[in-house]
């Protein structure tokens, strides 16, 4: 048991390396705006929340290219490998143009979502300018998904980290007015990002088709003589909408709680933002030991070990629950502290320090459903994720977040506590589903 908890934890941190230095940047992204003010907070919040339901749609698409270029890997296939890259750049494209479509159509409808009015001239230029680097993540994200599947997993690491500090640079600059710029805001640090999105497409699109030993990558990718491209862009749709589904439906509940936490007016906004930025500390950790469940569990998969797939998700498990536990204790111990990081605005503090107990609470679900949802990816019967992820984070989740803020009176406290039922929710039934694909046929205990 100890050395495949030990294996679990020497596969997730590389991308343990990697999510941290995502949430450094959400991190430095909402101190910044924070400390700018009250209305750009709250502003981001609601910007963001919306957002990330595009971002983590476009990012599952793209991980359905993973699994054909890693088999094609496998067999020394280069040529085949560029064919299905470009399959996939094109689809996760077609993609990012249709999620660029329907957010520029809700764009005309922020105005009526209920949300201060004082934040609207704030929430406007941020909107589009987040709109505008849709497409370029749609791009980096399959160029990404390659380079994980060919087994170079440092170079969109190395990227990702330094477009982050680039990123913080350019909030200092913009949002401010510092060093010379124009002093934009919320505007500024909007604008910092779309920067660094499209310095880090160019630059990984650079590495693939500049760099000598892509070259056989490259002859795939340009070969258009064949148009087999277009022959295999029906598997890596199959292969990718069940995950972009997935990973929708669990941001949505939280783009939805944002909207509600705006109902309740700008502090409250801004606390939920603070909550949200503050978890994803522990979520990120749990990200990336569920990757790793993910890999080990396919590698049982694989010989046909319907046993092993139980021993390396309950090992995992375990690995998991360490980590939640000093997850809670960091946010029991220096909550006041993370917190007063993102504003000094008395208000908003307090709101956010309140809710401190269902940021705790919340952590356990979320360990558990991280941890029973890779293990079920793992074993590639992906398609009850679907069905459980629109329950639980959508019927459950919004639904029980409405009744407890709102008839039940308990506000954004109720919003943030609502977490925990559609977590538990999801994790209940990612392991019963995991539990059920595992079992082990009659005739082998027979």
């Amino acid at each position: 048991m100890f050395s495949r908890c030990l294996t679990i934890f020497k596969l997730a941190f590389p991308v343990m390396i990697a999510q941290v230095g995502n949430i450094v940047v959400a991190f430095a992204d909402n101190i910044m705006v924070g400390r700018y003010s009250t209305e750009a907070l709250a502003a981001s919040s609601f910007v963001i929340n919306l957002f990330n339901l595009v971002i983590l749609c476009a990012m599952g698409f793209s991980y359905g290219l993973t699994p054909l270029i890693g088999r094609l890997f496998a067999g020394n296939r280069f040529h085949d490998i560029g064919v299905t890259l470009r399959a996939g750049v094109v689809a996760n494209v077609a993609v990012g143009v249709i999620l660029s479509l329907i957010m520029g159509v809700l764009y005309f409808f922020v105005d009526r979502m209920g949300q201060p009015d004082e934040l609207l001239p704030l929430i406007r230029p941020y909107y589009l300018i987040s709109l505008s680097s849709v497409i370029f993540l749609a791009v980096f994200n399959s160029f990404a998904q390659w380079s994980y599947a060919v087994r170079n997993t440092a170079m969109p690491m190395w990227i990702l980290l330094s477009c982050n500090l680039l990123n913080i640079f350019g909030n200092y600059m913009l949002i401010y007015g510092n060093l010379g710029a124009p002093e934009l805001g919320l505007t500024g640090a909007g604008i910092s990002t779309l920067t660094v999105r499209i310095l880090a497409t160019l630059t990984i699109c650079s590495i693939f088709f500049l760099k000598k030993s892509n070259h056989d990558y490259l002859a795939g990718f340009i070969d258009t003589a064949t148009g087999a491209w277009r022959r295999i862009m029906g598997k890596v749709v199959k292969t990718s909408w069940p995950v972009a589904l997935q990973m929708t439906f669990e941001s949505a509940a939280f783009s939805g709680c944002a909207i509600f936490a705006g109902w309740l007016g700008k502090v409250p906004l801004a606390a939920y933002q603070i909550i949200v930025v503050v978890g994803s500390l522990g979520f990120c950790i749990y990200y990336s030991i569920g990757t790793a469940i993910a890999v080990l569990v396919s590698n049982e998969t694989g010989t046909g070990s319907q046993r092993g797939c139980r021993r390396v998700a309950f090992d995992g498990y375990v690995v998991m629950l360490f980590f939640a536990a000093c997850s809670t204790m960091v946010f029991i111990l220096f909550s006041k502290q993370l917190m007063g990081l993102f504003t000094d605005d008395t208000a908003v503090l307090l709101a956010a320090q309140s809710l401190v107990f269902p940021l705790v609470i919340y952590q356990l679900g979320d360990a558990t459903q991280v941890t029973f949802a890779n293990a079920l990816r793992g074993t590639s019967n992906v398609m009850p994720m679907l069905w459980i992820a629109f329950f639980s984070y959508i019927v459950v989740g919004l639904s029980s977040s409405w009744i407890i803020a709102f008839p039940c009176g308990m506000k954004l406290y109720g919003i943030v506590m609502s977490f925990s039922i559609s977590l538990f929710m999801a994790a209940a039934l990612f392991l019963y589903s995991f539990m059920r694909t595992t079992r082990q046929p009659k005739s082998a205990t027979a």
